[in-house]
């Protein structure tokens, strides 16, 4: 596999299968736990033991979209409460859990409070969230910051950092819209040139945004315009991993000491690219029963001193 190619999941993966890749690692899922060790990421399905005395986990959960009641899926607070219940499992607790976007659905206060009052239940000190544009409808990200602004500053994007690694946590659903790309504009390039130029080159970052930073299929608004110019200021680091939601299904992609991954939603699968015709796609309704295969987990386990990652993919439904 080059470093420029992408692999997406089948829309119905077998619980048993696992696979082994070299050089790329992926999950998917309600509840997705890293560990960082020496600055090398490492996942694990939740339920898998714990990070060890030299690192530290954190968990990946994305596009809940709470508010949601069609068909597809009429229960997503269950969806997450089921995701909650996993993480809540897991035998040493991680340091925290990251919200890839679309926390909600329409953007209301009731959707976005609700969000807030579930994420008390799970057992970490906090939950960091970033906007989907469903969480920016109407009158942008101001609904949403009403509920989830993490450093006070009345903006959609913030740093930190944990254990020696970098986080970066982006606002790219500016000007959403499915017939143009959506961008992260000037002023937050500019502050992200900023924040990095007093990180040190060989320190681990781990980048949150909603949308993919890479073209996946433009007709549906998936990518981001400025992608380009976030990845110049991210290429000069020596290892960058890209944690995306949105696409509600698993692909990924290295570029360099970019790798890209995007996760699977806790709401409802969407069609792959292309496979809808154009405009936003709808969410895809699937047999009683195969609902929890879709919305589901997987382990990853790097090798010590080797590329190689074993993935074993695990239903929210196991």
């Amino acid at each position: 596999m080059s470093e420029h190619e992408s692999v997406a999941e089948d829309e119905t993966p077998d619980a048993g299968r696992r696979e082994t890749l070299g050089c790329l690692a992926a999950w998917s899922g309600a509840a997705l736990v890293w560990t960082l060790v020496g600055g090398v990421p490492k996942a694990q399905a939740a339920g898998a033991a714990g990070s060890g005395a030299n690192g530290f986990s954190f968990v990946q959960i994305s596009d809940t979209h709470l508010g949601f009641h069609r068909e597809a899926n009429p229960d997503v607070p269950g969806s997450l409460r089921r995701a909650i219940a996993d993480i809540n499992a897991l035998s040493q607790s991680p340091a925290f859990v990251v919200h890839t976007g679309d926390v909600s659905h329409l953007s209301k206060p009731e959707e976005f409070d609700l969000g807030r009052q579930m994420f008390k239940d799970i057992r970490v000190d906090r939950v960091h969230t970033i906007p989907g544009e469903h969480d920016a409808l109407d009158d942008g990200v101001s609904g949403y910051l009403k509920f989830f602004d993490h450093d006070g500053k009345g903006r959609a994007w913030y740093s930190f950092d944990q254990g020696g690694v970098h986080f970066v946590a982006l606002n790219n659903v500016l000007n959403f819209s499915t017939s143009r790309l959506a961008a992260l504009g000037d002023e937050q390039l500019a502050w992200l040139k900023q924040d990095l130029a007093g990180v040190s080159r060989s320190t681990p970052i781990v980048v949150l945004a909603h949308i993919p930073l890479w073209t996946i299929y433009e007709q549906w608004g998936w990518g981001t315009a400025d992608a380009d110019q976030v990845l110049a200021l991210l290429r000069p680091f020596g290892s960058v991993t890209v944690l995306n939601g949105h696409i509600h299904q698993v692909m990924q992609k290295v570029e360099g000491h970019v790798a890209f991954h995007t996760a699977r939603s806790l709401a409802y699968p969407l069609p792959t690219p292309g496979q809808a015709g154009f405009g936003e796609p709808a969410p895809v309704k699937v047999p009683a029963g195969e609902l929890g295969k879709l919305l589901g987990t997987r382990q990853i386990t790097v090798v010590p001193g080797s590329s190689l990652l074993t993935l074993v993919d695990t239903p929210l439904d196991h």
